[in-house]
């Protein structure tokens, strides 16, 4: 699969060269971080941020033929999160296949990676499993996916925080109404007008999502009742 400018990736630290580094791509061979890219700030000493054989996660800044220019500072703290988790699960996934596929398994494995993403692959194929099957064959995928649906799924939690003030009379009252109407998330009432918001759910992107849908209701509504937001 080709990589995109903006993509996050999985990457692992191979060397390092005066104030570059340079990092294998989790399945997109080599790329490089410049140092203004490994952290904000002024750096003193490269080796506190990344040494060999430290797994990272980066975005890709730019691609110029087989040049990959790369950035730690930009990942953000929920990219690394999902990035590592997904990670984590994809190498789990390919243990799994390695069992059922045996010698067949890399092969397998790089025709899947060469056209998708491997960890959405799978995914899907849990709900769809006719591509799978037409790769691996009915029995071996059935197996396979005998032994991904029988896994306990890691429940993954987002939360955001913000504050709801209104000058209102009955300010308090309504905005009881605004999170009686809020869907999705479980609201916790923190201390003078701020609250939590947190959704769970075994794919984190989805829990993300479910924040931000509340969030943007919980605006439309505060609006309408002349109460300010805070995110």
């Amino acid at each position: 699969m080709e990589l995109e400018q903006g993509d996050v990736v999985i990457c692992t630290v191979e060397r390092i060269q005066g104030t570059t580094v340079f990092v294998s791509i989790e399945g997109n061979g080599e790329g490089y971080i410049v140092l203004s890219e490994i952290a904000p700030g002024r750096i003193r000493n490269l080796r506190d941020y990344v040494v060999p054989k430290k797994v990272i996660v980066c975005k890709v800044l730019r691609i110029s033929g087989d040049r990959i220019e790369l950035s730690l500072r930009r990942v953000t703290p929920k990219e690394e999160k999902e990035a590592k988790e997904q990670f984590k699960l994809e190498k789990s996934y390919k243990s799994i296949m390695k069992t059922v596929l045996k010698e067949e398994c890399e092969k397998i494995i790089d025709e899947i990676k060469s056209k998708r993403n491997f960890f959405e692959f799978l995914e899907e194929a849990k709900k769809d499993p006719s591509k799978l099957q037409k790769i691996c064959g009915t029995e071996s995928s059935k197996k396979i996916l005998e032994i991904l649906n029988s896994q306990k799924k890691k429940v993954s939690s987002v939360k955001k925080e913000i504050k709801l003030r209104s000058q209102n009379p009955n300010g308090l009252e309504d905005i009881k109404k605004i999170f009686e109407k809020t869907k999705g998330v479980e609201v916790r009432y923190l201390s003078s007008g701020k609250y939590s918001l947190k959704a769970e759910s075994d794919d984190i992107k989805k829990a993300d999502n479910l924040v931000k849908e509340a969030i943007e209701e919980i605006e439309k509504l505060a609006k309408s009742l002349r109460i300010n937001l805070t995110k």
